[in-house]
């Protein structure tokens, strides 16, 4: 624990009160940025002629702006005078080491929420982990707002409607966990997307057969279910596709359940009545399990396959479909109920068997104890187990030991010590000042951060002993965490956000001008990102990899899209490009080039302002008050989107913050709005030149990922910004900047490796401390 007194304050003050500007420095900032920067221009809000002759650590935010800058050659502006490159590094160099001094004697780790709520995607893992049951949440809970970019940090209140879902949510999930139906027969029915093309074979079904839809589905007890499915109708509420005898096979598991036939409506009339034989009513064991719905595949000869022009073929929203498809699966159940059955998730609950136990209360502390272990993530004493035991016992004597568990689990569901993390200032500490979080504190931060979760036992383990915040123990467990598979997470749901690869969901392109693409496109778009992402992370390579590497992930219909050629089938492989290719790294992903276009053309603007805020970590200023927004019937229709932009730029409200992002947009001109190579726009020939606000001029894709790889800190740099957002739960400020710049430096001599930049934010100020209130 830091503490200060004001007397070590004093002469701390007074041994940096000589870290003034450098006089060299301070012509320098005369010479190129106080006629702009000034108490009278204020160019951007910041004045630094007033502050020349104090010492650096007393402006530090203003300094750290400075250095911001400079870092990326945004100042002074291209096309204005500027230094050299070696005055540039010599400069920051002074800066940033001032400043990285004063805030290792002075650390400002910030200050994250006491209460922090468990997010949606935090909220799901966390249940799973505990119960051992993966319960799909979406219908349940509401989505979370996001805040700088993720939806972790503005989770602090918890409104009575919430807590009422919260609730909900809780009861359905103990009684899933544990094996309890309920009253009546429920049911689900789970729907396909509208634009899912159903003409080929889906990963995950059998070979042989084409389309239909394979789902996770929870079946709480041993029992019957009936199991339901309705076939895709097109807008006259007529069975699509449906010109011949097609066969669907029913599957659980993979294994064949029923193979049923469906015939050719004779009439019109016949439509609605026949899907109707598509159920059946089995005996099924509880837990997780696999429902495929699938067609067996026809011949390839078909006269309408040879003349197909797309692969996003025959679909709700795109052409009619010339195959019947899958419009949803229904279960519902359970009848005949035959007991709880032996599921993943009571084993992991029932450590004990009450009918072996002298005293089932003693046996349902026993379990209940070791499960508030978890959820509350850390050691429990015997006044927590007052109120779960409560609610086993009213349960219990009404109907049963296993009732009892289930009503407990709920109320630990619902409990603030599961729902919230709590991280409250230490009573011995004053006011204002930076402290080191506990173990068991470092220890949820850490698996919320890699895992979006609850902490393991053996993380728990170390914590509880003090042992976690040595530097070897840390280490080891995030590099164990990170060979975890859930530490997927990093893809699915930090990569997802970053790189807004959640977006994709409500991307709709413009039927008329990209008639290929489908919910199919759609998937695999994202899909290829995340594994890209995760193949850093497995492999322990450098982020760099990120934006230019020589190999991607692609399925048939992926690569169909990209002209590769020789890939077939609907399983995603690694694919080694070949020299030339334009494909790879992020920038040329479809993922990225669709979520930032229209649904009509690319845009450069939202392009480049994506990679100035996610890859330079410079994002720009947002728009001026007052300033309409620019529509593209203001100019010629007829025109390319450069020479449409170059009219928006003559707006001079406009131009300072088009003249940064539309350069570095106009680098991926290339590709269209889905993604796809192109040469031309508009009838011309594209002009893919571009350049980045330091004042370098490039052509296309390739010179700008060479342009962003010849200075890679920034890059990094940009990436650990976003990775200690997700991490700690709150927006990066100035004084974050010097752990970042340690975190980035000692990264360099590892290659810029994954592990190293997240062992660096594990051992990092922000990570391990916090300001008291």
């Amino acid at each position: 624990m830091i503490r200060w007194t004001s007397a070590l304050f004093s002469l701390v003050i007074c041994l940096y009160s000589a870290n003034t500007v450098h006089p060299k420095e301070v012509e320098l900032v005369k010479q190129y940025c106080v006629a702009c920067h000034n108490e009278q221009s204020q160019a951007a809000g910041l004045a630094l002629d007033g502050i020349l002759g104090d010492k650096i650590s007393k402006h530090t935010q203003t300094w750290e702006k400075v250095v911001r800058k400079l870092r990326t050659r945004q100042m002074p502006p291209a096309g204005m005078p500027r230094p050299g490159e070696q005055t540039y590094e010599t400069v920051l160099e002074s800066l940033q080491n001032t400043l990285d001094s004063a805030a290792s004697v002075l650390p400002e780790p910030g200050r994250t929420d006491t209460f922090r709520r468990l997010n949606r995607t935090e909220y799901r893992n966390a249940v799973r982990d505990l119960l051992a049951v993966d319960v799909d949440v979406t219908a349940m809970l509401p989505n979370d707002d996001s805040s700088r970019g993720f939806d972790n940090i503005t989770v602090g209140e918890l409104s009575p409607t919430l807590l009422d879902r919260y609730v909900t949510a809780a009861e359905k999930i103990s009684r899933t966990a544990v094996g309890i139906a309920g009253r009546s027969p429920g049911g689900d029915i789970i729907r396909m997307p509208p634009d899912l093309t159903q003409e080929r074979h889906f990963e995950g079904l059998p070979f042989g057969t084409r389309g239909g839809a394979s789902i996770q589905y929870i079946f709480p007890v041993d029992g019957e279910y009936e199991i339901k499915v309705r076939l895709a109708r097109d807008r006259n509420e007529e069975i699509e596709g449906l010109t011949e005898s097609h066969q669907l096979d029913l599957l659980i598991d993979r294994a064949r359940v029923q193979l049923f036939t469906i015939d050719r409506p004779k009439t019109v009339g016949d439509h609605a009545s026949a899907d109707l034989h598509l159920k059946i009513r089995i005996p099924v064991k509880a837990g997780q399990r696999e429902i495929g719905a699938t067609f067996l595949r026809q011949t390839g000869a078909l006269l309408e396959t040879a003349r197909r022009p797309y692969q996003a073929s025959f679909n709700f929203y795109r052409h009619p479909r010339k195959q019947p498809a899958v419009y949803s699966i229904s279960v519902i159940g359970p009848y005949s109920i035959e007991g709880p059955g032996e599921t993943p998730s009571r084993q992991r609950i029932f450590v004990c068997n009450p009918q072996e136990a002298s005293n089932q209360e003693e046996c349902a502390r026993q379990i209940l104890g070791k499960l508030l272990r978890r959820a509350y993530r850390r050691p429990v004493s015997d006044a927590d187990l007052d109120r779960p035991l409560e609610f086993y016992r009213q349960a219990s004597k009404a109907s049963g030991f296993d009732a009892g568990i289930e009503l407990a689990l709920s109320a630990i569901l619902v409990s603030p010590e599961f729902l919230f993390r709590v991280e409250q200032d230490p009573t011995d500490v004053d006011p204002e000042t930076a402290y080191r979080v506990s173990d068991l504190e470092l220890a949820s931060r850490l698996s919320f951060f890699l895992w979006s979760s609850i902490p393991d036992d053996e993380l728990l383990d170390a914590a509880i002993s003090g042992d976690l915040r040595e530097p070897d123990v840390l280490e080891s467990h995030v590099l164990r965490m990170l060979q975890d598979s859930r530490s997927r997470n990093l893809a699915e749901n930090f990569a997802g956000q970053w790189l807004y690869l959640r977006n994709l969901a409500a991307i709709r392109p413009d039927m008329r001008l990209y008639a290929d693409f489908d919910d199919n496109l759609r998937q695999a778009f994202r899909k290829e990102t995340e594994l890209l992402f995760e193949s850093v992370l497995r492999e322990d390579r450098g982020v760099l990899d990120l934006l230019k590497t020589d190999y991607t992930f692609l399925n048939q219909r992926l690569a169909k899209h990209y002209g590769i050629p020789n890939v077939y089938g609907s399983r995603f492989r690694r694919v080694k490009l070949d020299e030339g290719s334009m494909r790879g790294g992020l920038l040329r992903q479809g993922s990225v080039l669709t979520v930032t276009s229209y649904a009509t053309r690319t845009s450069p603007v939202l392009r480049g302002k994506w990679i100035l805020e996610n890859i330079l970590g410079t994002p720009p200023p947002p728009p001026l008050p007052n300033v309409p927004a620019l529509k593209d019937n203001t100019v010629d229709g007829n025109l390319s989107v450069r020479e449409r932009l170059a009219e928006h730029r003559a707006n001079p409200a406009c131009a300072s913050c088009h003249n940064l992002m539309d350069p570095v947009g106009f680098a991926l001109e290339n590709y269209d709005a889905v993604g796809r190579w192109r040469t031309s726009d508009a009838g011309q020939p594209i002009d893919s030149s571009g350049g980045l606000p330091d004042g370098s001029e490039f052509k296309g894709v390739s010179g700008l990922e060479d342009a962003l790889l010849q200075r890679p800190e920034i890059f990094v740099s940009a990436m650990t910004e976003k990775l200690l957002t997700f991490a700690v739960g709150r927006g990066v400020e100035y004084y974050d900047a010097p752990a970042i710049r340690k975190i980035v430096h000692e990264a360099k001599d590892d290659n810029y490796s994954f592990s190293s930049l997240i062992v660096g934010i594990a051992n990092s100020v922000p990570f391990q401390m916090r300001r008291s209130r």
